[in-house]
């Protein structure tokens, strides 16, 4: 009986030690589970690229919805390098806009003859709206790019031009035809100019004015402006410079609805294609080049990989904004990340970006599903 106590004593002390032991073991669900796995597949990722042939050196930037980023680079590429934005540039100018219109200074489907008082009121000119310019569905069918990029007095003098050329083309109606040409935006730009100079007590004439307006609401693009061929007169399809930490900033401001919020966030990621078709006179570079009928949204393309052009994208998976130069920034709403591959081949090497993504992008689904697993 004398030493009942002394074993009460010690199942006790077991006991309480167990207790203790347990509790100060870290659990199980502390932390990312899936950290591990993660930093594996980026190490392998890292292999996979340095395999890869590149025609020019590269950032390759992405990050997860749960705050992970993953960056990659080669030669003398980094996130700080200036690159030369082409293409990449209308999904700027598109948000720049979107904003506008969110803030009720101009609306999507307001004429163009509304804000530009020498546009035509009559014919199939007078018909085009903001919504038409935006996705590229206006009836401008004639690329001026070569016949506005020297014409340095005045984006006025631009649009001119621009009213000249499709005047005489017979152009078809608004809404009807997709084609992929810079008019578009610079004819929208000219809108935005003359709508925000109406909306602000303050003189706007030119549309760095508009883009720093749009930066000082946003702290986007500090550094950067759309500087080509200058800035009095720039191409705003596709005269900026940015580099990858930067345009990054704007494509995670753009994801988390800080830039614009719905209904024109979902606007812009919605295929606004319509009834409207793709011109057979070159008007798609995805038809072109990557053999991909892929529809557009406002200052985006909609990359439905499986939806032949009569259909509408009804599916919204990943969208981007490439560049003649091989640059492709994206946002991948099905695998919930987004990211940019900032780089500068040669003009026309935008299939090279594109493809070189391709080969890697689902590694990078694949990092993007395991960051997004609770």
């Amino acid at each position: 009986m004398k030493n009942v106590p002394v074993l009460f004593l010690f199942c006790i002390f077991v006991f309480f030690n167990c207790q203790l032991g347990r509790e100060e073991k870290p659990e199980s669900n502390t932390g990312d589970p899936n950290t591990e796995a993660i930093e594996k597949l980026e190490l392998l990722i890292h292999e996979e690229l340095n395999a890869l042939e590149s025609d020019t050196d590269y950032t390759l930037l992405i990050k997860a919805d749960n705050g992970r980023s993953f960056s990659h680079s080669t030669g003398d590429s980094s996130e700080t390098s200036v690159y030369s934005s082409a293409s990449t540039s209308k999904w700027v100018v598109s948000a720049v806009i979107l904003l506008m219109a969110e803030k009720e200074y101009i609306d999507l489907d307001d004429f163009a003859h509304d804000y530009i008082n020498f546009w035509p009121s009559t014919g199939t000119l007078s018909l085009i709206k903001l919504r038409h310019l935006l996705s590229f569905t206006s009836g401008l069918t004639l690329d001026t790019f070569t016949n506005i990029k020297d014409i340095n007095p005045s984006i006025e003098d631009q649009v001119a031009v621009i009213i000249l050329d499709n005047t005489n083309t017979n152009p078809p109606n608004p809404g009807t035809e997709f084609y992929y040409a810079s008019a578009h935006m610079q004819v929208a730009g000219l809108m935005a100019i003359k709508a925000l100079d109406m909306a602000l007590d303050e003189s706007v004439t030119k549309w760095s004015d508009v883009f720093s307006w749009f930066k000082n609401q946003t702290g986007l693009f500090p550094h950067f402006q759309f500087d080509e061929p200058n800035t009095q007169t720039p191409l705003l399809a596709g005269g900026m410079h940015w580099n990858a930490r930067e345009y990054m900033d704007f494509l995670e401001a753009l994801y988390n609805k800080q830039i614009i919020k719905d209904p024109y966030f979902t606007l812009m990621m919605q295929d606004q294609f319509g009834t409207a078709v793709i011109s057979n006179t070159n008007g798609s570079p995805a038809r072109n080049y990557l053999k991909e009928d892929w529809h557009y949204g406002f200052g985006c393309w909609i990359e439905c990989h499986e939806s032949p052009a009569e259909f509408l994208c009804d599916k919204t998976g990943r969208v981007s904004s490439p560049g003649a130069f091989g640059a492709y920034p994206f946002i991948d709403f099905e695998h919930r990340y987004f990211g940019i591959l900032a780089r500068q081949g040669a003009s026309g090497s935008y299939p090279l970006g594109y493809q070189f993504f391709a080969s890697i992008s689902s590694r990078l689904e694949q990092w993007a599903d395991l960051n997004s697993q609770k």
